[in-house]
């Protein structure tokens, strides 16, 4: 039996262990959900984001702490695998995501059942009314995770950050708080395998990253930032520097891909 066989068998094994998961998950939320309290919400949000990731061959390493009571999380935005990444960190994230990811197969829904706002990106008048939203999860305590890029990029360079929400951080007077996201596999420091660009399908992303072994993602959590009478654009630019400066710091041997 050749190589690539071997490794697309042992990619279709991930991904059946991955769906079964997938399954799991929905059957929680089903038939659980409204039974947990927050914080059993969160243990399975943890649980789940973080064992799927396992199953994908993933290993997270994070280096820092989300601080306690209401955030504005602010992350560099590579890939689909994202999301999980940070559930995985810090459970009691809800997210601010494009409205069309409620359109993926399986996930799209669990995405939803979790607390994540849907923003249409297309829609001016939209980000308006998703500021005010986020601004009353923050009022009410809650920690809200948002990719400010709006898109997702290479890994290695950090798109403009869009200022937008951050508005909802600075009327509340709640800090936000970086996450520098950073995959690498064995080879690389910055993986290609995991960048979701171009015209690459949810499926075709899937697939590769199943194929693909010794990832790993690096997260950091910068200190929080606070927000009192900031301006959004500058501090937008601010957060974007850290994140981008974080992404390409000199790491000890024991960091780099092995």
């Amino acid at each position: 039996m050749t190589n690539a066989r071997v490794g697309r068998l042992h990619a279709a094994w991930r991904l059946v262990r991955v769906l079964l998961h997938v399954a799991h998950g929905m059957a929680i939320v089903a038939l659980r959900w409204h039974a947990l309290d927050a914080a059993g919400r969160h243990g399975r949000i943890g649980w789940w984001a973080g064992k799927l990731l396992r199953l994908l061959g993933i290993e997270v390493v994070v280096d820092g702490t989300v601080r306690n009571g209401a955030v504005l999380l602010l992350a560099n935005h590579v890939s689909w695998l994202d999301i999980l990444v940070i559930h995985a960190s810090c459970p009691r994230a809800r997210f601010v995501s494009k409205a069309d990811v409620r359109a993926w197969p399986l996930l799209g829904w669990l995405v939803g059942a979790v607390g994540t706002l849907f923003i249409e990106r297309e829609r001016k008048r939209d980000a308006l009314r998703v500021v005010h939203q986020v601004a009353a999860a923050l009022d009410g305590g809650d920690v809200v995770a948002v990719f400010p890029e709006g898109t997702t990029g290479d890994g290695q360079t950090v798109l403009p950050f869009h200022a937008n929400l951050l508005q909802a951080a600075i009327s509340t007077n709640v800090p936000v708080q970086a996450l520098a996201l950073r995959y690498a596999d064995a080879v690389q420091r910055f993986s290609p395998v995991v960048a979701w660009l171009g015209d690459t399908t949810l499926v075709d992303s899937v697939w590769t990253i199943a194929r693909a072994r010794d990832l790993r993602v690096h997260v950091v959590v910068l200190p929080p930032q606070g927000s009192r009478h900031a301006d959004r654009r500058a501090l937008a630019a601010l957060v974007r520097s850290a994140i981008a400066a974080e992404l390409h710091r000199d790491h000890n041997a024991a960091e780099e891909p092995r």
